[in-house]
């Protein structure tokens, strides 16, 4: 591939505002924990047991949370306007993560600081110190088709509709509207970006003329697969199309 189709898809997969968060440390699957919504003060806790996640077989990114699932059945729904919930669970099904501590402007101007969460190479998790504009508490990326938990079971990870990294959307990119999707590179190196499920609507008064035109400028956000030609790579939320702001 050449260097500007890699500098896009890297700026894809790293480009998290991450933050720093605490969680319980507790490794494995732990003894069964109620975790309180972090960014929804008024929610009630999430009671998730042990039991409950000796079943998950499945983990799908959808566009504004992380599903659980047992077969068909959903174990857990965790938000990504909870960063509490989403780290302690993940870390209690997965292990410890590897962990990566960011100050205010490393890796690039639109860089807080810090904390990433990494799970196995295949689950990244950028906690946010202060929520997005979006409503967002974190940010996520798939690197790989499954993890192993904690447990030793093979997790398989998803997206919506199950599309999972090292699948070949070729359909997919040529049947989506351009609105959805997004070339990098050149004809003989390209990359794309698909929107697989929308997310995270702009919170602004639609009335107001700044707020429309940032709604403008931040494109259409969600849920999506990154390519290298139409092989999936990343799957990343938030991560919008036609985004013309840098940050």
């Amino acid at each position: 591939m050449t260097p500007r189709t890699l500098l896009a898809l890297g700026a894809a997969v790293l480009a998290f505002s991450a933050g720093a968060l605490a969680f319980d440390g507790t490794a494995g699957l732990g003894a069964d924990v109620a975790v309180a919504a972090e960014t929804s003060r008024d929610a009630a806790p999430v009671h998730v047991t042990k039991a409950e996640l000796r079943r998950v077989d499945s983990i799908e990114l959808d566009a504004e949370a992380l599903v659980l699932r047992d077969d068909d059945d959903t174990v857990v729904e965790s938000s990504m306007r909870d960063s509490g919930l989403t780290v302690s669970v993940l870390n209690r099904l997965l292990g410890t993560p590897s962990r990566t501590q960011t100050a205010e402007g490393d890796g690039g101007a639109c860089f807080p600081a810090g904390t990433t969460y990494t799970w196995g190479g295949a689950i990244r998790v950028a906690a946010l110190t202060t929520d997005a504009a979006a409503g967002n508490a974190v940010e996520i990326r798939v690197l790989r088709d499954s993890v192993r938990s904690v447990l030793g079971r093979q997790i398989e990870l998803t997206g919506p509709g199950g599309v999972r990294v090292g699948d070949d959307i070729a359909d997919e990119i040529a049947d989506a509207p351009r609105s959805e999707r997004v070339s990098y590179g050149s004809d003989d190196s390209r990359a794309w970006q698909l929107l697989l499920r929308e997310g995270w609507m702009d919170r602004h008064d639609e009335d107001d003329d700044e707020s429309s035109k940032h709604s403008d400028d931040a494109g259409t956000n969600g849920v999506s697969a990154l390519t290298d030609e139409t092989t999936v790579t990343v799957l990343g939320s938030p991560m919008p199309v036609h985004a013309q702001r840098s940050c």
